[in-house]
């Protein structure tokens, strides 16, 4: 093995498979990294590092002039759990480099310091080994049974071997499964004094002393040694007698105590009381720490998923000296449904809510943290520039059940520029705002109309309770139904539907009333929106079957006086462009060509086609982003194409769950947002949670001003990916994306509207091929009775 790793930290792994002196520093040259029988390169992470010091510096360049409630009134500290463990094996030298570029100036770097059987000091989240590393392999006889704080553990643990033997073989892993692993047994576990070599602040965390000390080890001892030659800044542990001898062994003045708070019914090993016990006599604590660090519940309680008030504790805190350090924050373990899946707005509920501000708060990604206290929690001057629209996907169908007035009300509130509605046809001939025209899609009309459940082939193979064959007044004795158990991940490719357990907002899952285009039209007039999107689906079919659908759109809008006002922008979507053609020659609302199937780029000739009814194109996230196995690999020059001839650019849909986010966005959808409003200057973000894209576009982490210390810059396509070598077991690459052509792009003319009966509507005679876009769902008819049976146990649910 080769290993030679450097960017301004330390060296601790000899390269002949036995361990260095963990004392000693190396020095190697920066930014280099080779690792040979590995089948990984990780000189080419050297990229995507060089990207993130660039946002450090950025970070750097602006000084804020924000005011917080802080013990200090400093700004909050974010903290780096192991480094940049969301991403790369928790504390290794990956994680803690990448953590301190990423991160806001002065980041804190965490070391939940565990003890070898020879005193040496490691960086480690656990005792235990076999989670984290490959040690199950390597010394399969190596586990053993201790009790731990009262409680009977099995495992690898780190006291049962010296420093020799874990640097000599062992390698580090992710220890979550849903967090990427292709850089697993690449890098050895670290010293704590590898991490404080780098010269940065540091905060140790020592969690089982008093194990340590059964198995006549001491943590006081090795850290009053690495305190001669490193500065600690911060030193946290749950046992009270630990922090008490600390007290008077590490230098005055240059490490805090921190005291660190359990479950509340958990037990402190030093004096048997409960820390429920302890947190009620804070002033107690204030006699061996400075400050205390707490799980976030804490501070912000959650029931049945939903916040619960703020209790008094920062403030009470504060008010004895005690900073308030908090803890559990991660981007891919949801809080609450009341965050929307968003986890800065998690960050923002503990930094700057009005009342009080956490002084810290610890982190698996860092850079989240960063971005909600460097430039989206602080009070932003900067006014609005041109920036990307914000279009809705049903309403705020990411809070409420899509194409309802709760998803209405809910999107403008958050910022919306435009709302939208799918527009429907009622078998008495009204249009209303459905995301689809089939209602066991969305709704609850299985509970009772499953009797009216039928096949039409011309709109999908599966059977379905369509709008044309109920009522309004049997639509509206419907509720939306919020789709809790389903979400679509549409980066990685549109087909992929995962399923995730992930539930959004479910005690209104099948809350709020749907609207007619008429009412719509009307609450969109009193809004405080830019404009309306109408989105018109299987327009030929519903000629065929005596709807004219074009016809029902254009006089609602003229109903509502849309066609005598300019106040707010009309926007006609579809995926025919027969529809946009005749909205083209009998209005003048604006077309937009809506690009279902996923592309790698577009002919001129189909863009000449496009440019003559359309004036704007909604395209799926992965005609923009190409993905493979949840890494992002490259950009297609769609956008940039499509500028050239003057039509704009949409991309739909995007959802703020992690799962639908590619590992370089880390998590985190504004990064997302960042790279296609930054990098790929998309002309609109059609999504289902409109306040995420709305707060970050109106912030300085889109456009920075004097208060803003740190701004989001887009991903670059393969730094992660280039990293890892196909030997690492990723999938071959994917073929690419059809090419965009003109007979994607031209369809027949509508038909006349056929005077048909709409007891039973008629099907439709085919076209030669569907209008692009148009559901062509490869689905059995097995397949379409177990969707049935699951919406129906989904309902009960």
């Amino acid at each position: 093995w080769e290993l030679g790793y450097e960017i301004g930290g330390r060296w601790g792994w000899d390269g002949e498979g036995a361990v260095a002196d963990p004392h000693v520093q190396k020095e190697r040259p920066p930014f280099s990294f080779s690792l040979k029988g590995r089948g990984i390169c990780m000189g080419k992470m050297e990229r995507y590092l060089i990207l993130a010091l660039f946002m450090f510096q950025l970070a750097v360049a602006q000084q804020s002039s924000q005011q917080w409630k802080t013990l200090s009134g400093d700004t909050p500290a974010v903290i780096a759990r192991g480094g940049y463990s969301g991403l790369f094996p928790d504390s290794s030298d990956l994680s803690y480099d990448f953590a301190s570029a990423i991160s806001l100036p002065g980041a804190i770097l965490f070391c939940d310091m565990q003890l070898t059987k020879d005193n040496v000091g490691i960086c480690q989240g656990d005792l235990r080994l076999d989670n984290s590393t490959n040690i199950a392999t390597v010394y399969p006889k190596g586990d053993d049974t201790y009790i731990v704080n009262g409680k009977k553990l099995h495992g690898w643990f780190t006291n049962d071997f010296t420093t020799k033997q874990l640097f000599s073989k062992v390698t580090l892993t992710q220890s979550i499964f849903t967090r990427p692993s292709v850089f697993d047994n690449s890098v050895p576990m670290l010293t704590l004094q590898d991490v404080g070599g780098r010269r940065v602040r540091l905060w140790v965390n020592v969690q089982y002393d008093s194990f340590f000390k059964q198995q006549n080890l001491s943590a006081a001892t090795y850290i009053q040694s690495a305190t001669m030659s490193m500065v600690i800044d911060f030193i946290s542990s749950p046992e009270v007698a630990f922090l008490q001898n600390i007290k008077g062994v590490v230098p005055a003045g240059k490490t805090k105590l921190i005291f660190r708070f359990m479950e509340a019914d958990d037990v402190e090993p030093t004096t048997n009381k409960t820390y429920g016990s302890i947190l009620a006599d804070l002033s107690s604590v204030k006699a061996f720490a400075s400050g205390i660090l707490v799980p976030k519940s804490y501070i912000w309680p959650v029931k049945d998923g939903y916040l619960q008030p703020a209790t008094s504790l920062v403030n009470d805190a504060h008010k004895v000296g005690l900073a308030v350090y908090a803890y559990g924050f991660a981007n891919d373990a949801p809080a609450s449904y009341n965050y929307s899946y968003d986890p800065i707005r998690e960050y923002v509920q503990f930094v700057s809510n009005g009342d009080f501000s956490v002084d810290g708060v610890l982190t698996d990604f860092p850079s989240t943290a960063s971005e909600a206290i460097g430039c989206i929690g602080i009070n932003n001057t900067a006014t609005e520039s041109e920036k990307p629209l914000v279009i809705t996907h049903n309403g705020a169908s990411g809070v409420f059940a899509g194409c309802t007035d709760l998803a209405y009300e809910q999107a403008v509130k958050d910022g919306a520029d435009v709302i939208d509605c799918a527009v429907q046809i009622t078998k008495d001939g009204i249009p209303v705002c459905l995301r689809s025209i089939d209602l066991m899609v969305g709704t609850t009309a299985m509970n009772a109309f499953a009797s009216r459940a039928r096949s039409i082939p011309q709109i999908q193979e599966s059977r379905g309770i369509f709008s044309i064959d109920l009522t309004w007044a049997e639509i509206q004795s419907l509720s939306g139904m919020y789709p809790t158990h389903r979400i679509i991940n549409s980066v990685l490719s549109s087909q992929i539907e995962t399923e995730t357990g992930l539930r959004r907002n479910p005690a209104y899952k099948n809350q709020g009333k749907f609207m007619t285009l008429a009412d719509f039209l009307t609450f969109a007039k009193e809004k405080s929106v830019s404009g309306v999107l109408l989105d018109i689906q299987n327009a030929f079919f519903l000629a065929n079957n005596g709807f004219d659908i074009s016809e029902a759109v254009i006089s609602a809008l003229s109903n509502a006086s849309y066609d005598k006002q300019t106040a707010q922008k009309v926007f006609i979507q579809s995926d025919d462009s027969s529809v946009l053609k005749k909205f083209k020659q009998q209005t003048g609302y604006k077309g937009v060509y809506n690009i279902e199937k996923v592309i790698s780029d577009a002919s001129t000739p189909a863009l000449d086609d496009v440019k003559q009814f359309a004036d704007a194109v909604n395209i799926a996230r992965p005609s923009l982003v190409i993905s493979s196995a949840f890494f992002v690999t490259g950009f297609t020059d769609v956008v940039e194409k499509m500028h050239a001839k003057n039509i704009s650019v949409y991309v739909s849909v995007l959802r703020n769950e992690y799962v639908s986010l590619a590992f370089d966005f880390l998590s985190d959808p504004s990064v997302e947002l960042a790279t296609f409003a930054r990098e790929l200057k998309v002309d609109g973000l059609v999504t289902e949670f409109p306040a995420t894209a709305s707060n970050y576009l109106r912030s300085g982490c889109f456009k920075p001003d004097k208060n803003t210390q740190y701004t989001i810059l887009s991903i670059q396509p393969n730094n992660l990916l280039s990293s890892v070598s196909a030997s690492d077991g990723l999938p071959p690459a994917e073929a690419p994306a059809p090419v965009l052509s003109v007979s994607d792009v031209i369809e027949p003319p509508l038909p006349p509207v056929s005077a048909v009966s709409h007891e039973s509507p008629a099907a439709a005679p085919e076209r030669s091929s569907l209008p692009s876009g148009h559901p062509a769902f490869g689905v059995n008819i097995v397949l379409s009775l177990i969707m049935m049976a699951l919406s129906i146990v989904s309902l009960n649910i």
